[in-house]
């Protein structure tokens, strides 16, 4: 392995494994904290491939436990210095580095307005780490490739681990135990992008389409490609993209499709039908078989991952793909141009 990139793409596993065993204790903590406090509904903060972790926790929150969950606009609290009522509500930041400051600001105002406060990030000693009541530290070690892989799969498991204390569902935390494995066996099946990653060196746009859960993994595979290849591309719900954005698509046209199996499936099968009629260049990372057939590229992920699971496994062929992409155009992958590791917005 010859950049930082692709080793940090290669630990994911093992974060995601020394993560579950290690920070558990700490979710459910937070868990028991949750059903004490009876939130009303949780108020999320966070900006860049945070902010599309923010995008799962918004799904994950929703479906499992109910309650309306909201992302934050941090600039109503720093430039208008009007912060919401958050008095019951559950407010989470989420950074890498912890040093947003206006997602620590976010979360200061809510817990003096008396919220319960929780944070998540990859540095315990940061300033948003010490800002929350709570903190999930992700253990993912020094990242230190400007694009975030694995602090990202990091955040994803986090928010599912929070969610799995809070269900005290016995097969809800075996599934997650089951992850690392199942990340494991999605780079393995990886290994051919590299064999087909020149064909779009020249690729001018694209968009990525997903729904549901997936629906951040859609925005955090085009934020990857952007960075990475210096590409304009777009994020879209399937259901937001049929109303309009679909006259784009012209003979040719790269669409990435987030297709696993789950509830979504029925209508990104319909979907893929519609942009295949329009002679669309269509890419479908999927466990469905019918899903990769109306492709003209597949990237295959375990079946054996739950719908609520799969945005860790199938965000990893879209890092896999932006590197590689990245490494056939020439250029730097771990320190992308006008890029720093850490962007501090106030």
């Amino acid at each position: 392995m010859t950049t930082f990139l692709e080793r940090e793409i290669a630990e994911q596993p093992e974060v995601l494994r020394r993560l579950i065993a290690e920070e558990w204790t700490t979710a459910q903590t937070v868990a028991s904290a949750i059903r004490r406090f009876q939130p009303a509904l949780v108020y999320i903060a966070a900006r860049g491939t945070s902010d599309n972790a923010a995008r799962y926790a918004q799904y994950l929150i929703g479906v499992q436990t109910r309650l309306p969950v909201a992302l934050a606009t941090p600039s109503i609290h720093t430039l208008y210095q009007s912060p919401p009522d958050l008095s019951r509500a559950l407010v989470i930041g989420i950074s890498q580095s912890g040093q947003a400051e206006d997602v620590a600001q976010v979360v200061r105002d809510a817990r003096e307005q008396g919220a319960l406060t929780l944070t998540i990030t990859n540095a315990p000693d940061s300033l948003l780490a010490q800002t929350g009541e709570h903190h999930l530290w992700l253990r993912a070690g020094q990242e230190v490739s400007v694009a975030a892989t694995k602090t990202y799969t990091a955040q994803l498991t986090a928010v599912a681990m929070l969610v799995a204390a809070m269900t005290q569902d016995d097969a809800v935390y075996r599934a997650l135990l089951a992850l690392p494995d199942q990340a494991a066996e999605t780079l393995q099946m990886c290994e051919p992008i590299q064999t087909w990653a020149q064909r779009y060196r020249y690729m001018t746009q694209f968009v990525t389409i997903g729904r549901g859960y997936n629906y951040c993994t859609a925005f955090e595979i085009t934020l990857k490609l952007q960075e990475l290849c210096y590409i304009i591309g777009h994020g879209y719900s399937e259901a937001d993209f049929l109303h309009g954005p679909i006259a784009l698509v012209q003979p040719g046209f790269p669409v990435i499709v987030v297709a696993p199996s789950g509830r979504t499936l029925d209508s990104m099968r319909r979907f893929l039908g519609k942009v295949r009629e329009r002679q669309a260049e269509i890419l479908v990372i999927s466990d469905d078989e019918a899903a990769r057939a109306a492709s003209y590229l597949a990237m295959p992920i375990p079946a054996t991952t739950p719908e609520w699971l799969t945005p860790v496994t199938a965000v990893i062929p879209g890092q896999v793909m932006a590197m590689q992409l990245a490494l056939a155009k020439g250029h730097t992958v771990d320190q992308p141009r006008g890029l720093s590791k850490v962007t501090v917005t106030r």
